[in-house]
This record gives structure tokens, sequence and C-alpha cells, in this order.
């Protein structure tokens, strides 16, 4: 077995002997494979297999990087000299360079690699068992099938400041797609989940049946005429909304001045009792890691406390950048540099069940799915396509489609109250979640 911390260390140490003042390297080994089957056949079946290499040097205050598909030493030199090369002639830019805050990874394991790898003929049986589940449900008529995967990637991160850090994480998946109805009248929704141990993931039989029941429920929808009321929006896609949160409390886009809460640190956000998280220590959580693309220890933290914003997601550069400190979320690949990004990240469960939480709605919209991404980071403007039911009564009605859902997300962000089904599922993860006062396009 090649060792590829000991590899990737004699790149760096190399680097350094050839002149630059400062070198990262990072690793990435990746294996994946995946079955798909439709109409009770194998469409599908893919294996692949990657290493890529990507080195980093920095000359004074200039930076470059070069990446490789080839882990053989002996072009160790050229990529350097390549590097280099181009570290000399780009501009200087005053905010670059290592992390300060790495530090010797932590030896307590977050229990990420899963040590057995699934034959195909095991995830062909995952896919077919979902699709025939998908079948099962009466008034299903198609399939778009249903997919099972496996991957497994190891990082090796190495810098000249003394740290060298080596994880290894695999994902197991299952996804079905259904499609009810006939003609123009055809209806299709979907169902799937992912785990790292595949002992944690959800039966195969439960996605495609769900995905089937999902589909049946959606057809013949109406378009309802335009109004402002109350919106519930589902778990997988309530997600959205603190994705949008994490896009504008990324130290990239603050220290910019291209977020609409640049200027918002340590102020009210959302109600009092509303807490976000971000935690890259959950025990085999889908994001988990001990360190970042920069060798920053990770820790758990409240991005949102009691409805207070209480820090920027921050890597090194965007940090010296507002003059503050990393926060541990930088992400890099092999081939660009480091920027900041949330790892599992959750809306904290509210007191109220779902049905509670709709319960006194005389009319209002539930969204299932959301088409496009009309948000402006700058301003908070929220405009994006949905499907979904009408809420009356307090209770789910007919379906709905070709809708679109507009507000301002600093006030949508005022407004939200989450329910109690919190689920982890998806590495940004929501309980059901309620808006009220949007307002819904319709015909």
């Amino acid at each position: 077995m090649t060792d590829y911390l000991t590899l990737v260390s004699d790149l760096i140490r190399q680097a350094r002997i050839a002149g630059a003042d400062a070198a990262d390297a990072v690793l990435v080994n990746g294996t994946s494979l995946s079955v798909a089957s439709r109409q009770g056949k194998i469409e599908h079946l893919e294996r692949s297999e990657g290493r890529d290499l990507g080195l980093r040097v920095f000359v004074g205050k200039r930076a470059a990087i070069v990446s490789s598909s080839s882990l053989d030493p002996a072009g160790f030199r050229g990529l350097i000299e390549r590097a280099l090369a181009m570290a000399k002639v780009v501009p200087e830019d005053p905010f670059t360079g290592l992390a300060e805050t790495w530090a010797p990874p932590e030896t307590t394991g977050l229990d990420m690699a899963d040590p057995a790898e699934p034959t195909p003929d095991a995830l062909a049986a995952r896919a077919a068992a979902a699709e025939d589940a998908a079948f099962s449900v009466p008034g299903i008529t198609n399939s778009e099938g249903a997919e099972a995967g496996y991957g497994r990637t190891e990082v090796v991160l190495v810098t000249s400041a003394g740290f060298a850090g080596h994880r290894i994480g695999t994902s197991h998946s299952i996804s079905a797609t259904a499609l009810a109805g006939n003609g123009t009248a055809m209806q299709r929704d979907y169902d799937y989940d992912s785990k790292v141990y595949f002992a944690d993931l959800d039966d195969p039989a439960r996605i495609g049946k769900s995905a089937g029941e999902r589909a049946i429920a959606r057809l013949n929808p109406i378009r309802p005429k335009t109004a402002r009321l109350p919106v519930v929006f589902d778990p997988r896609v309530a997600g959205g909304l603190l994705g949008h949160l994490a896009g504008a409390i990324n130290g990239g886009s603050v220290a910019r001045g291209t977020s609409f809460l640049k200027d918002k640190l340590h102020s009210r956000i959302f109600a009092a009792g509303i807490n976000i998280h971000d935690d890259p220590r959950r025990i085999r959580g889908l994001r988990s890691r001990a360190f970042d693309g920069e060798g920053t220890p990770t820790r758990a933290r409240a991005l949102i406390q009691d409805g207070i914003l209480t820090t920027w997601l921050l890597d090194s550069r965007s940090a010296r950048q507002l003059g503050m400190t990393s926060t541990g979320h930088a992400s890099r690949g092999t081939s660009g540099p480091p920027s900041p990004s949330a790892t599992n990240l959750y809306l904290a469960a509210g007191t109220l069940t779902p049905q509670a939480l709709m319960a006194d709605i005389q009319e209002g919209l539930y969204i299932t799915e959301m088409i496009g991404m009309g948000v402006n980071g700058v301003t908070g403007d929220y405009s994006r396509g949905a499907a979904g039911f009408m809420i009356r009564g307090g209770v789910l009605a007919e379906p709905v489609a070709e809708v679109t859902v507009a507000g301002n997300l600093p006030e949508m962000f005022a407004n939200m109250v989450p329910a109690s089904d919190l689920v982890f599922r998806r590495g940004t993860d929501s309980p059901t979640v309620r808006i009220d006062c949007l307002t819904m396009a319709g015909g």
C-alpha cells in the first residue's frame, strides 16, 4: 500500500528546497461504485477510481496552484517548477498564506470509514428492491429508475508549517424516482438516503415506496391564484434556507461586501429560541472532519444562538481580510485555493409537530419541491419556483404546481418557526419550517 503521507511530505520538502517560502499539498484518492436499475433491468454499472494531487506554493505574497493526476515522484520536480514559475508572475495578495491555527489532528475517531465495500451484485439488489417497491404503489405507471451507490475518499494534507493530516470517509446511498399517471398528466417524485455506514442506511424498499406515494400524491395539480399566505417548507426543501444563510455568512462574501448580512454579526437575525449549528465532529456525520482544508482543527459551533448571529464561516484568507481568525471552515480540492463552507449544518428542532405547526392555517402552501435559484445574495431578495400542496383548515389538501414563492430572506429568517421533526439525512438538515406572509404567485 502506498504511503501517501510520506509521498506528499516529500513533495513539500522538495518545494521548499526549490525556493518556495511556504507550501501545502492535498492528495485525494477516491473510489466510487454505482448501479442503476430501471424497468427491472440494470441500466448502468459504473466504477471509477482516481487520484489527484494539488500543490500550492507561496513566494512572498504570491501564490500559485498546480495539480496532477500522477503520483510518480519522478514528476515532482516538474510540478514544483511550474508552480514556482506561476507564483512569480501572479499579482501579490496581502491576505494569502498558510493557516496560523493548525494543530496535530486528534486521534479520537469520528467513525467515518465503513470497512466493508459492497459488491456490484449487492448494489444491484438494493436498487432493484427500491424500484420494485415504487412499482408496488397502486397508480405508478413508470420509473426513472433506482440507484445504489458506494464511495470511499481518502484525503492527505501536508503543509510546510508542520501539519500532516490523513482522513478516510465512506458513503452509501440509495435513491428512487417514480412516475404516476399518463401522457401530459404524468407526475414524478423521488426519495433518497445517504449514510457513512451501510448499517445506518434506510431500507431501499421504504425509499422506493416513499417515492411512489409522493408521485401519486402530486397527480392533477392546480395552479392557485396569487395570494399572500403562510408557507410551510417540507424538510427536504427547508435545508435550502440554511444554505442561503451559509452563503450569507461565508467569510469571502462578507469580506467582499456582497452579503445581505455583512453588518449583522452579533445581531438578532432569527426569533428568540432559534438555534442553527454546524457540527464537523458528529460521529458518522456525512461531512464530519477533524481538520479543515488548511489543517485548522474543527469544532462544533452554534452559528445562530437564541436567534443571534455569532460568527462568520472563515478560512485563513477571509479571516485575515476581516481581522479575525479562521473558524476551521476551509474546504478545498486539488486545483483551487481553499474557501469557506459549512459542514454538518442543521436547524435545531422546535417543540411543535408538523401537524400542530399547520393547525391554525386556514389557507396556506406546503412546499415539497423548489425550482431555480432566484436568490440575490446582496439584497436577500428571494423568488423561486415551487410545487407542493395547498393547506386548508390546517391539513394538506390538493396538489399545486407552477407557482412562485417570493419574499426577502432577512424577513423570512425573522419569521421562521421550526417543527419538531428534525432527522439527519442530507448533510444540511432542517425540520419542517413555517414562514408566514410570503407571496405565492400563481394563475
